[in-house]
């Protein structure tokens, strides 16, 4: 693309987003925090999902300090329902820092922003341009169909090394007047126009320089492998009640997948091992009766691993003490914990 079209490629995606933009609402601030919390929140989650949890999480955390010394149970429920959880505490982390280290003033470079727990070059391309109007890239995959096919590159986007390709481009294209805008409005051109399949071509705004569109190839790009198949692991879900109406829940690891999320006792179900045998040797509890054999079964797919679940409502009787991690609690106070969402489907069927 030579310089002649590099300048009408910019401003015809510049002004096609001022005009056509999505009203959202973190697009109604130029405050770097508030438009990083949207970022983090929009990492493989949808738009419409995000937008409830957005407004919610600002009402409750409206400044830097207000979230960075929340208790983290709070943040965790707060968080509950829009799964990676690591996000939220990451968030909270990076944030933290900020208020520590840069008075409560997020960076506006990219060497110390990217320095903060869980600012990878995307959401510090994003924040430094939309907030700071800064010529940053923020390169996704959105920005990186659009591209590919714009300039017909045929580079496996599915490889790390790709995203350094696009990041280089995007910073030779890049409007230095309306950065924000010009990063926004390849996401939103990939988001309603150069979708994944059928893309709507003919309203393009950039279409003239797109090299797939004249090739008549676009739906052959990006190209990207296929990833491997997601594992399955089968569980055996035992809802817990003792003789107060009371449930057993235990909270996660600190670390790993759900980090510190609550949830009914789960017992990996192998070939080898019998799970109410594990189930009463770990709680040091005995199955009183069954009331309901199979209370729920269903899946629940995360982007690596599919959990396939089977749900049994039991009575038990203590005999010895549970481990700290755990504890009975009523309806009311497990309102309060933060689940992940296959637990709150649980719960849902027990109201």
């Amino acid at each position: 693309m030579n310089y002649k079209y590099k300048e009408q490629f910019r401003q015809n995606l510049v002004e096609w987003f001022q005009r056509e933009k999505r009203d959202l609402p973190w697009r109604r601030t130029s405050d770097p925090y508030k438009i990083w919390v949207s970022e983090v929140m929009l990492q493989q989650t949808r738009v419409d999902t995000v937008i409830p949890y957005y407004n919610r999480f600002l009402e409750k955390y409206p400044t830097l300090e207000s979230l960075a010394y929340a208790p983290q149970e709070e943040l965790l429920k707060m968080w509950e329902g829009l799964g990676y959880y690591s996000r939220a505490r990451n968030l909270q982390a990076g944030v933290k820092e900020v208020v520590e280290k840069y008075n409560s003033v997020v960076p506006d470079n990219r060497h110390d922003i990217s320095k903060l727990k869980g600012v990878g070059p995307y959401t510090a391309g994003a924040v430094l341009s939309i907030a700071y109007k800064k010529p940053e890239h923020a390169v996704d995959g959105n920005v990186m169909r659009v591209l590919s096919r714009v300039l017909h590159i045929e580079e496996d986007i599915a490889l790390p090394k790709t995203k350094k390709v696009f990041e280089e481009v995007v910073e030779m294209l890049i409007d230095h007047e309306h950065p924000g805008d010009f990063n926004q409005g390849l996401m939103d051109l990939g988001a309603m126009i150069c979708t994944p399949t059928s893309p709507k071509c003919l309203l393009c705004p950039v279409r003239d320089y797109c090299i797939a569109f004249h090739e008549g190839d676009m739906d052959k790009l990006p190209i990207k492998t296929k990833k491997t198949k997601t594992k399955k692991v089968q569980y055996k879900v035992y809802v817990a009640i003792n003789s107060d109406d009371h449930y057993l829940l235990e909270k996660r690891p600190s670390e790993g997948l759900l980090a510190d999320m609550w949830q009914f006792p789960m017992i990996e179900i192998k070939d080898d091992m019998n799970s109410e045998e594990q189930f009463t040797t770990h709680y040091g509890s005995r199955i009183k009766k069954v009331l309901n054999n199979t209370l729920l079964s269903f899946k629940h797919i995360f982007s690596h691993l599919t959990w396939e679940m089977e749900c049994s409502l039991v009575k038990v009787e203590l005999i010895s003490e549970i481990p700290s991690n755990a504890g009975f609690y009523s309806k009311d106070e497990i309102k309060k914990l933060p689940m992940s969402v296959p637990m709150q489907k649980i719960v849902n069927v027990l109201n």
